[in-house]
């Protein structure tokens, strides 16, 4: 069905494909036709920070900003949907146009800029939701006129708001189309943002009587020694788990495209190979008690193998569905499901 639809989305622009995609996903929800776009894979339980997700291949944030498509999107099959990025007050985000599609690379360059309802409205959704499939993470930012000097009261709002309704909530520290944002992970600016946090994580559990998992999401455009850096604070701080990695500001692999001057982050198959060399890094020096979540360029169960051979538990695909479909979700969970039952039987394809 999918492929039927494709022709038409493919003749919109990116975002009001974007747009028209949910609006279609949501009706054949409703309408009980959901089921003629994907099927369901057979379960492959998986535990990370505490929780048990149904499968181990989920929706990354950027899709549904606001949670308004909860339910459609998880009866697609992904074990767990991230929703947002979410700030404290609703923003229009950067101008249009500010998304493009890059058929001939299966990439899409975005400067979104956390377009969004705001928090408050993002929640209403969420317990308007059924969330019968799978788990839902929030994944949290800062309004774009909030100097990074006080960014961590943007982010404290915004925990303090979702926590009694996420499963787990990630700290967005790396998306590049909100100015400064990414000095955030700057080694003194992380522990301080991501320290405070942590003090609210825990005073939270106390006041709800659970303990929500928080997860930090990095750039794929670190240096060696910024991940370094990085862990050494996330791991003394003890986050509950990384996301690697957000969109990145390279234009390697789209350099003869007429896109590629295009300011934003790429995702998809150019991304790949960096977003996944971050996250064999960050793995090697992490604590193994702090899992990981590996995103970027997933457009195969190969490519999914591949996160989970470089230390991922979890991965989550975005681009991916663009160009493949809702059956890039069963693809991906059979690949990591033949790994997982025999990790060591052949050789992972070259990360390129």
């Amino acid at each position: 069905m999918y492929g039927l639809a494709r022709p038409f989305l493919s003749g919109l622009d990116a975002e009001a494909a974007h747009g028209a995609a949910l609006k279609a996903l949501e009706v054949a929800y409703r309408t009980g036709a959901g089921a003629l776009l994907s099927r369901r894979p057979t379960p492959l339980p998986t535990r990370a920070f505490g929780l048990t997700f149904p499968n181990p291949v989920g929706l990354a944030a950027g899709l549904d900003k606001n949670g308004a498509h909860i339910d459609a999107l998880l009866a697609l099959g992904f074990g767990f949907v991230e929703i947002g990025t979410v700030t404290p007050r609703p923003q229009e985000g950067n101008p249009k146009p500010r998304m493009f599609r890059l058929p001939e690379q299966s990439a899409v360059i975005n400067r979104l800029g956390f377009n969004n309802a705001g928090v408050d409205a993002l929640v209403r959704n969420v317990e308007r939701a059924r969330r019968r499939h799978g788990l839902l993470g929030i994944n949290i930012g800062k309004n774009k006129d909030t100097p990074n000097d006080s960014a961590e009261n943007d982010y404290l709002f915004c925990l303090e708001r979702v926590y009694p309704v996420a499963d787990y909530v990630t700290v967005n520290i790396s998306s590049p189309n909100t100015a400064g944002l990414a000095e955030l992970q700057e080694e003194q600016a992380l522990r301080r943002l991501v320290g405070t946090l942590r003090e609210a994580q825990e005073r939270l559990a106390s006041a709800h009587g659970r303990r929500v998992p928080m997860l930090v999401k990095i750039a794929p455009d670190l240096t060696g020694n910024d991940v370094e850096a990085a862990a050494r604070v996330l791991g003394d701080l003890h986050v509950d788990g990384v996301i690697a990695t957000n969109t990145t500001i390279s234009r390697v692999g789209i350099e003869g495209s007429p896109l590629a001057h295009e300011a934003g982050g790429l995702s998809g198959k150019p991304l790949l190979g960096q977003a996944t060399a971050v996250l064999r890094m960050m793995r090697t020096r992490l604590p193994e008690s702090i899992p990981m979540i590996g995103v970027g360029g997933i457009l195969s169960g190969a490519d999914a193998a591949a996160k989970m051979a470089a230390g991922a538990t979890l991965v989550q695909c975005y681009t991916g569905l663009v160009y493949r479909g809702p059956a890039l979700i069963k693809e991906c969970v059979e690949a990591m499901r033949r790994r997982k039952e025999a990790p060591s039987r052949g050789n992972m394809p070259p990360i390129v």
